[in-house]
């Protein structure tokens, strides 16, 4: 059994990555469950290690399909007891030849275990203040992006997870970033962060890598990382899971019926250390048409292009990472 106890941090790197899985005797959707892909998101964490003991005690079932958890994604950034190890696990998700780092010796491990399964539950949480909400995918499509057949089965999952607020359009916002990092490269962190960041997979992480393989999938943020309510939308949203797909004789609450559904349409950098917000934003506060969310080191205001939100607000984002992200209500 993994303990969610408080990281500390040590000189040796982890070896291996811990996978708890459940077959039902009967046949079923097989279902994979994620916490701390980020180390100092540890909602999840602590919910699939109560999950875990229930079912080894008998209080929960699994009775049909397979359900996998993987408490601790990111071992070496649970062990530091930050955001990343020697980089962002769930950016640039991909099998590689020949690892750079400690990521991509995860993903090796993780890119097979999300092909073994058809749906996702990935739990994290956010910086700053706000009320959870769930990521979808695209609707059905056949482009390249990210072409997607299981809008449906995906939407059905992020109702049932709890939250209200539905966001989607994450690789697409991505995809013009990229496309903008690249045009103005960067000059602290060196040319393995250059090619990061530039890199046309930069977007995809576990449930974008999940959609490419035929899989579905939702990344639920739970809250903020140190609000204890988190653990237990985390929870809820295990069961839920669950239920839905049969896997457990549990009781399926009625789907969210009240709805907002927002689209990501940027991701603003931070491209100095001086660069600073206005005030202390959270995760969907709205902001009107021309309003200064911040100010580059140069002096430079960052205005709302349109009326619409701010989400993700990270005040301690690094140089050519992710800053804040602007939202408009789905038209």
């Amino acid at each position: 059994m993994t303990h969610a106890s408080a990281p500390t941090p040590n000189s040796r790197q982890p070896s291996h990555l811990r996978v708890h899985s459940y077959h039902g005797l009967a046949p079923g959707p097989r279902l994979l469950v994620l916490g701390a892909v980020h180390g100092n998101e540890v909602c999840g964490t602590r919910a699939i290690t109560q999950i875990l003991a229930e079912l080894d005690s008998g209080a929960l079932a699994i009775e049909r399909g397979t359900v996998s958890f993987v408490p601790i994604t990111n071992p070496l950034a649970y062990q530091l007891g930050q955001r990343t190890g020697d980089r962002n696990l769930n950016r640039n998700m991909a099998p590689s030849a020949i690892p750079q780092d400690f990521e991509d010796r995860i993903a090796n491990v993780l890119c097979p275990l999300l092909d073994a399964h058809d749906a996702l539950l990935d739990l994290h949480s956010f910086h700053t203040g706000g009320a959870p909400f769930v990521m979808i995918g695209p609707q059905n499509n056949r482009g390249e992006l990210e072409p997607f057949a299981n809008a449906a089965q995906e939407m059905q999952l992020a109702l049932h997870t709890g939250p209200h607020r539905i966001v989607e359009g994450w690789l697409d916002t991505y995809a013009r970033g990229v496309k903008r990092r690249a045009a103005a490269p960067i000059t602290e962190g060196g040319s393995r962060v250059q090619s990061l960041v530039t890199d046309t997979n930069y977007g995809v992480g576990t449930t974008e890598y999940m959609r490419s393989t035929g899989g579905y999938g939702v990344t639920l943020e739970c809250g903020q990382h140190d609000d204890p309510e988190s653990v237990n939308v985390a929870r809820h949203a295990i069961l839920q899971t669950l239920a839905l797909l049969g896997l457990s004789p549990l009781p399926l609450q009625p789907a969210q019926g009240e709805r907002e559904i927002l689209r990501l349409v940027d991701v603003i950098d931070r491209e100095h250390v001086g660069d600073s917000f206005s005030r202390a934003w959270r995760s969907f506060d709205a902001v009107k048409a021309g309003e200064v969310i911040g100010l580059r080191y140069s002096g430079a205001e960052v205005k709302a292009p349109e009326d619409g939100f701010v989400v993700f607000p990270n005040p301690g984002a690094g140089v050519a990472q992710e800053w804040f992200y602007f939202a408009q209500r789905r038209a």
